[in-house]
Parts: C-alpha cells; structure tokens; sequence
C-alpha cells in the first residue's frame, strides 16, 4: 500500500452517540459502508482512530468498543478484520503522551510500519481534533458534518488551515479518488 486513509469512529463512520457502549445503538452513516469499500478497492490503506474516554471514566469497557466495532462492521457488511489497524484510545484530555487524538503517535507509528509517504495519507473526521491530528503527522486532513454541528469558528479554523469540509465520507472518499484520477 502507499497511500491511506485514517477515519475517525463516532461522526465519521456511525452517528455520534455520547459514550456509546451498547452495539444496539448504534445507527449507520448513509453511504459509508461502499465508500470504505471504494477504498479499499482502489489500494487504500484504511485504519481507524477512534477516542474512547468513557472506558477511563469507568462508563465502559475496552470490551463494549469491541462488540461495537463488530457490530458496525457487520452492519456495513464488512468483515471483522476490514481495517488494517484499529487505535482505541482509552485516555481521557489530561494524558499528554498516550494514544488520544490529536496525538499523531498511532498516525506517525502506522506511517513508519507499513512505509506509507505521509503526503499519500488523509486524516477524515468530524472534528477539529480529527483535523489536527492528521495535520500533526504531516498527512493532509478532512472534515465531515456527519457529527455534531459545526461553528463559525470550526469553519474558520479549518479554511485557515486548507481543511477541506465535505457534507459527508462519501463526499470526501468520492473527491479523494478524483484526485487521484487526475
């Protein structure tokens, strides 16, 4: 693979649901499921990175994350082992050297793994975090407004910082692979 593509979970791929820990609740994305398709198809790693805070505050379990990635997994036809790697991130905003986004530590790890060029990789997700992290690892960056509303100054902030924002993932993966085209 040399290029990639790193998704956020909650607003990216599934509707964001607050500390989200029972696979029933869990309501798909429109269009999603063929886009991470489309991707893969087309050479794309795809990883995903995913804040899960919940599980340090004790709403949770690293095991309720896993039954719902199973479960969105299955519900966008896909089988379990479809994203070549997956970073939960269990800590809360107060850890500054753990795995949370906008921490690029799992971006920059999977970039030297697998020897993808940064410049080849995108960073899609809902907020400005998502964003960041992308931007941190030197990979270019999307944003999505699948998840919670956007403000004036997310917008701003993301036009500042060349971010482009899509209406939805399969709006982005759609753009991606037209530029790839060209």
């Amino acid at each position: 693979m040399n290029k990639a593509v790193f998704l956020d979970r909650d607003g990216t791929l599934i509707k964001d649901a607050h500390y989200l820990k029972d696979p029933e609740q869990i309501e798909i994305i429109n269009g999603v499921g063929h886009s991470l398709h489309k991707l893969k198809s087309s050479g794309f790693g795809v990883f995903m990175h995913t804040n899960q805070s919940g599980i340090t505050r004790g709403y949770y379990g690293m095991e309720d994350v896993y039954a719902c990635n199973r479960r969105m997994l299955e519900m966008f036809n896909l089988p379990d082992d479809f994203f070549d790697e997956v970073c939960i991130a269990p800590e809360d905003r107060f850890v500054v050297d753990g795995l949370r986004k906008p921490s690029p530590k799992f971006e920059l790890e999977m970039i030297s793994r697998y020897e993808l060029p940064p410049d080849q990789c995108w960073m899609v997700g809902d907020k400005w975090l998502d964003a960041e992290t992308g931007l941190n690892a030197g990979m270019k960056a999307a944003l999505v407004q699948t998840g919670k509303p956007m403000d004036d100054a997310l917008c701003e902030q993301a036009k500042s910082n060349a971010v482009p924002i899509f209406a939805s993932l399969a709006e982005c993966v759609d753009q991606m692979l037209d530029l790839i085209d060209e």
